[in-house]
């Protein structure tokens, strides 16, 4: 059975149609380097509306079984950018270093990566990350934190993500024999 994850932009204009939504594309592209685990998206494009965002969080997690969910945009200062906050709303509880880890890679890239409030937190027996806009970032930022993603999910008894290693390598701890 396939893994289910979900992938949601966060534009108004990619979701009026005004421009075509590379973000998205970007987090599946990088998810099929990465995973050997057979998994489909639940893909959504959303408007900047707090609600919106929630309701469609809720539904990947609560009705799809969506053991992680990444976002896309919305993340800066503006007053439009409210995924962190949609995403603060409907979790369980808060993975800050998530957002504090994505932050130091992106500095190495812009100065303005401060401006960003990416954030992770947890849903029922789902992961729940934000990342930023701009395509190239994307990559960079899960790059960063994917490693750590799988022993995320096991350890809040999701499916056991399966990855990669000659592009990601994911951190399990090596379980002792006794």
């Amino acid at each position: 059975m396939a893994i289910k994850i979900g992938i949601i932009t966060v534009s108004d204009r990619a979701s009026a149609g005004i421009y075509e939504d590379l973000s998205g594309k970007a987090i599946i592209d990088t998810l099929n380097d990465y995973l050997i685990s057979t998994w489909e998206e639940e893909y959504k494009i959303v408007p900047d509306e707090q609600g919106v965002i929630e309701k469609n969080i809720i539904d990947m997690v609560d009705h799809k079984n969506c053991c992680l969910v990444v976002t896309t945009g919305g993340t800066g200062p503006a007053k439009r950018d409210v995924t962190p906050e949609a995403t603060e709303a409907v979790c369980d509880r808060l993975m800050p270093g998530f957002g504090e880890l994505m932050r130091t890679e992106s500095l190495k890239y812009v100065p303005t990566a401060i401006l960003s409030r990416q954030t992770a937190g947890l849903r029922g027996n789902s992961l729940i990350i934000n990342l930023p806009g701009k395509p190239k970032s994307i990559r960079e930022c899960l790059d960063a934190v994917f490693p750590a993603v799988p022993y995320c999910i096991d350890l809040i008894e999701g499916p056991y993500l399966e990855c990669n290693e000659d592009i990601i390598k994911p951190f399990r701890p090596k379980k002792n024999k006794t």
